[in-house]
């Protein structure tokens, strides 16, 4: 086999020109499978990036009716709605996908909340202590949310940066005194999110989806809520899956597990999980469905360079018919021809592959440059690339190695 890719070798640098020529549909078949499988892939994983968040791995799953999320600042109290004891957020970190498991209680827009004679606009959320470590938060300055602060139903609360900026006018909050439905609670920290935590907002309409509204968040203890609107209300869930990839099926599982106790109790509502990936999944699949037909066009400079190929040998087989001629009089036998023949062709097309990746891996770069797109290199791709210019050149070289097996080596002497 060494003895054959030598030989292979010698015979493609002795025909430089033809040889590289013949590679130029190889060259070019997998050079253009590798850019749109690499602008397929980054095209993709800046669709789970711009919708998602890099890094981030949190679903919300949110009471439902109808399908339609459950507002409390919009309706009455639902009937049958269990409160999530702590016993059952230990339980749901339990299940497949899931890391942590935060509880949490929120209004969106929410009233009667005032700092002196400022009102309050953006939304206020009733947070257990996991909350942050969940969703991605990180303090400032001050301290977060203790078990005492609940235990004791210390009246405090946290802020994020915008509430910070937009409510306090720059002024450092903590130890200042805000006004929830007339009871005071006191600023003990000033909290924002890491920046690769959220969904990449580009446009008005992602920023209101996203990112809630310009007067920020307060935090409370969850079990200070009561104080501030006098009854228990039902809570959501913040679920950190393993992975991004988890997403799905984390969700899934706790919005299952919380629905099923909902049915125990009678409840026409169900929890649901707010699945960011499928929606993610689903962008991906429609970009990559237009891609794929640009590979199946791509197929077909392989399928053309292969019968480029085809021809070459053939004709190097005729070139050669008094060298085969000779190495059968001498007792070499047909397999061995076959075998010498098939790699030459294998090895050609092995090098058009090899070059084609390379080039495949440049053009992407270019492409994603001049295109303002991202471009990611698949290395499983790459290699099966390479397999299959391999492939190629087998099943392309099988004819003419067969004809040069099967040449009888009489004739083949005789020949001119």
């Amino acid at each position: 086999m060494l003895e054959n890719i030598t030989l292979s070798f010698q015979g493609i640098w002795a025909h430089k020109m033809r040889s590289f020529l013949t590679m130029l549909g190889i060259i070019i078949g997998i050079a253009s499978i590798i850019t749109i499988v690499s602008t397929i892939k980054g095209t993709n994983e800046q669709i789970k990036e711009d919708l998602i968040g890099s890094g981030n791995n949190v679903v919300d799953v949110t009471l439902k009716q109808d399908n339609t999320t459950y507002e409390m600042g919009y309706g009455g109290l639902p009937e049958g709605v269990s409160v999530i004891s702590e016993k059952t957020r230990k339980t749901l970190e339990k299940l497949e996908g899931v890391k942590e498991v935060s509880l949490y209680r929120k209004r969106t827009w929410s009233e009667n909340v005032f700092y002196r004679n400022t009102q309050y606009s953006g939304a206020l959320y009733g947070i257990d202590t996991h909350y942050f470590s969940v969703n991605g938060y990180v303090l400032d300055y001050g301290r977060g949310f203790t078990d005492f602060d609940n235990r004791t139903f210390h009246k405090c609360a946290i802020v994020d940066t915008a509430t910070s900026s937009s409510l306090f006018g720059g002024e450092n909050p903590v130890g200042k005194v805000i006004e929830i439905n007339k009871e005071p609670f006191v600023v003990i920290g000033v909290a924002g999110k890491l920046q690769n935590s959220g969904p990449k907002i580009t446009t008005v309409q992602e920023y209101q989806t996203y990112a809630g509204n310009s007067s920020g968040s307060i935090f409370i203890p969850i079990d200070d809520w009561p104080i501030a609107y006098q009854y228990d209300e039902p809570q959501m869930v913040s679920v950190k899956a393993d992975s991004t990839d988890d997403m799905t099926k984390a969700g899934k599982n706790v919005a299952d597990a919380l629905s099923v106790s909902q049915m125990k109790t009678g409840s026409k509502f169900s929890y649901a999980a707010d699945d960011l990936l499928k929606r993610a999944t689903q962008m991906q699949n429609l970009s990559s469905a237009t891609n794929r037909q640009l590979l199946w066009i791509a197929g077909i400079s392989l399928l053309v360079g292969g019968i480029g190929v085809m021809n070459i040998m053939l004709v190097s087989v005729t070139e050669r018919t008094k060298e085969i001629g000779l190495k059968k009089a001498i007792g070499a036998k047909r397999k061995r021809i076959l075998a010498q023949f098939l790699t030459e062709a294998a090895v050609l097309t092995s090098l058009g592959g090899l070059i084609g990746v390379g080039s495949g891996i440049g053009f992407s770069q270019v492409f994603s440059n001049v295109m303002g797109t991202r471009a990611a290199v698949s290395i499983p791709a790459c290699i099966i690339a390479v397999a299959f210019s391999m492939a190629i050149g087998i099943i392309f070289g099988l004819l003419p190695a067969v004809k040069a097996s099967n040449l009888n080596p009489i004739d083949a002497l005789r020949s001119e």
